[in-house]
C-alpha cells in the first residue's frame, strides 16, 4: 500500500471529473473526516485516513483489503472505475440520466441505454460526458458516457443509443455466476 503518485493522482482524478466534475476535492475534504486515496497492487483504494493509518500494523503481504476499491490502473495506465466507486460518484454526479424499468433491466444486464428506454436526462448534459444513470425512483444503478447530448437525445431515433454502458450494479452477480 502507497500514496499515489502525482501522475497517478492526475489520472484518477481526471477519470473521475469525468463524472462528477469539481466536485472531486469532495471526496477528500468530508464532514466526516479527511479520506485520501491509496495504491495496493494495481488497485485503487479509498479510505478514511484513521483507517489508513491502522493498516501500516499490517505487512504488505497480509493486507487483502481496506476500505473501498474505486478502480484499477491497467497495464498500459489508464484508470478504470470499478461500481463500487457509484456511492461515492452518485451524490456529486452533474449530469445524470434516468432509464424506464424495461431499460433499467436491459442495462443492469450490460446493454447501453436507448432513447426508447429514456426517462429523463439533465439538460446541460453533453455528448461523451460522463453520467451517473438512475432508475425512475432517483436509484443509482450504474454509470456510463453519454452518446448524445440532451438536445439531440430529442429528435433522435427510438433505437438510437442514448448513453454508453461502462459499469452498472449487475456486474457482481454476473461475474459471481462465472466464478462457480
Amino acid at each position: 500500500m502507497r500514496p499515489l503518485t502525482d501522475d497517478e493522482t492526475k489520472r484518477l482524478f481526471k477519470k473521475l471529473s469525468v463524472y462528477i466534475g469539481d466536485n472531486v476535492k469532495l471526496l477528500i475534504d468530508r464532514p466526516d473526516g479527511n479520506y485520501v486515496f491509496r495504491l495496493h497492487k494495481d488497485r485503487i483504494y479509498y479510505a478514511k485516513e484513521s483507517l489508513v493509518k491502522l493498516t501500516s500494523n499490517f505487512a504488505r503481504k497480509q493486507l487483502i483489503s481496506f476500505g473501498t476499491c474505486i478502480g484499477k490502473f491497467t497495464k498500459n495506465g489508464a484508470c478504470r472505475l470499478h461500481i463500487t466507486a457509484l456511492d461515492f460518484l452518485a451524490p456529486y454526479a452533474k449530469h445524470k440520466v434516468w432509464a424506464k424499468p424495461g431499460a433499467e433491466q436491459s442495462f443492469l444486464y450490460g446493454n447501453h441505454v436507448l432513447k426508447s428506454g429514456l426517462g429523463r436526462i439533465a439538460e446541460n448534459t453533453a455528448a461523451n460526458q460522463g453520467v451517473v444513470i438512475h432508475s425512475m425512483n432517483d436509484m443509482p444503478i450504474g454509470f456510463g458516457v453519454a452518446a448524445k447530448s440532451a438536445q439531440d437525445c430529442h429528435q433522435a431515433d427510438p433505437m438510437a443509443i442514448v448513453c454508453y454502458h461502462q459499469a452498472d450494479v449487475g456486474e457482481y452477480l454476473r461475474s459471481e455466476t462465472h466464478l462457480t
